[in-house]
């Protein structure tokens, strides 16, 4: 990789770091005909759309059965995998358990008010599969919507001939009630819209290709979504005291996902940026995924960038408002204070992103593409709804009459003017 300057950027540079492309407007159409062909024609559509797109003739499109299967083998072969897999579920629900906000009521003087939290009824989580497999994602889209008491939880995983046993296992592991092999953009309609057998769900969310995120935009509003993710990223703002070999790791980890994602670090440092540079040619040489590496550090998104200061750093990080942010400084609280654009944060050395990815508790699944400046990640919170509560007396409302009906009929709505006078009369 080379260095640049920040300050040198061109215009067109400088859009690429900050209008990243998730690609999604290039198969829009396509999604929309898939997406169609489910609503209408239910399993069937989805049993032909696996056979065209992933080779796989699907007998049952509902393995739950199949999920607590896996996770009783792996238990009973002693296999670590899912030690590992449980380690970090627990970790995934305590962090999310602390999420859970409580009901409150409270007095202002005769007007007694309250916001209460009820879960939604019904979810889908989208667990990747394909090439690879994603037993975290499962942990991460399951778990909160367990803690949020979700009623029933369904998941769509791409079907294959074998299905990940690992994946399965933490699917069951996380506690979902319902498992479909189902992948791709069909997966996110069977999903919005239900099938003979996908239960109808209120709310669609987890990551996904280009292909789910427009299915997701094309179902949004019939059903909720999280948001639309486009390819991982990473953001490494370092100066002088870090470590190059390991900004240099967590920027070949990230580029390790995909050939569109977006690895960069920013420095006021020229010698830490030569030397974070170098590090990354070096280390992606050692890695098995070095063509999808190599293909993301050759992505015009990213790049090792040196800047004059690191108030000019901080700002270049506040504008390309990453998913992970790590800060690798001598006194990175200082930095952490000043930024606000950030999908998950990551202190010092010894918090790799990976530790976020698997296994410290925090979610994986965030805002890309500069999300981060309008909504958070995937948390408890999603799954929930809000309602507000109040209880007047009598002389709460005589001490309010007044204002409401001078602004009711200010509006022109008298009714409702009569409907505080009545009680008084």
């Amino acid at each position: 990789m080379d260095v640049r300057t920040v300050a040198d950027l061109s215009p067109a540079e400088r859009r690429a770091f900050f209008e990243r492309d998730a690609g999604v407007e290039g198969v829009r159409e396509d999604v929309r005909e898939i997406v169609e062909r489910v609503r209408e024609e239910g399993d069937v559509a989805v049993r032909e759309f696996a056979e065209e797109f992933d080779g796989v003739a699907v007998g049952n499109v509902d393995v739950t059965d199949d999920a607590a299967r896996a996770h009783e083998e792996l238990a009973d072969a002693g296999d670590p995998v899912l030690d590992a897999v449980q380690e970090a579920a627990a970790n995934v629900r305590e962090f999310h358990e602390r999420q859970r906000p409580e009901d409150w009521r409270d007095d202002f003087g005769g007007r007694e008010l309250g916001r209460r939290f009820r879960p939604i009824d019904r979810v889908g989580v989208y667990v990747p599969g394909g090439a690879a497999a994603y037993p975290s994602s499962a942990l991460m889209g399951i778990i909160p919507a367990v803690v949020a008491g979700v009623d029933h939880v369904a998941v769509a995983t791409p079907p294959a001939d074998e299905l990940n046993p690992v994946t399965l296992a933490a699917i069951h592991e996380a506690g979902a009630d319902a498992v479909y092999q189902v992948g791709g953009a069909q997966a996110i309609g069977a999903l919005a819209y239900g099938t003979e057998t996908v239960t109808r769900v209120q709310k669609v969310v987890g990551p996904g290709n280009k292909w789910v995120t427009a299915a997701k935009s094309i179902v949004q509003g019939d059903v909720e979504i999280d948001f639309l993710a486009g390819p991982s990223e990473v953001l490494v703002l370092a100066d002088g005291t870090a470590d190059p070999d390991l900004v240099a790791a967590d920027l070949v980890a990230q580029a390790e996902h995909d050939p569109n994602a977006s690895v960069v670090a920013v420095t006021d440092d020229a010698d830490l940026a030569a030397a974070v540079a170098d590090a990354v040619d070096a280390q992606a040489a050692e890695r098995e995924r070095e063509e999808t590496i190599r293909a993301a550090l050759d992505n015009e998104a990213s790049g090792v960038l040196r800047a004059r200061s690191m108030p000019e750093a901080v700002l270049f990080a506040e504008e390309y408002a990453a998913e992970h942010l790590s800060i690798v400084a001598d006194d990175d609280e200082a930095l952490l204070d000043r930024i606000t654009n950030a999908g998950s944060v990551f202190l010092g050395p010894y918090s790799p992103v990976a530790a976020g990815d698997y296994a410290a508790g925090t979610n994986h699944v965030l805002p890309t593409n500069g999300g981060a400046k309008r909504y958070g990640g995937l948390s408890v919170d999603t799954f929930l709804r809000s309602s507000t509560v109040q209880r007047l007396d009598r002389d709460a409302l005589d001490d309010l009459s007044e204002t409401v009906t001078t602004l009711a009929d200010a509006e022109g709505l008298e009714a409702h003017a009569e409907s505080v006078r009545k009680r008084f009369e």
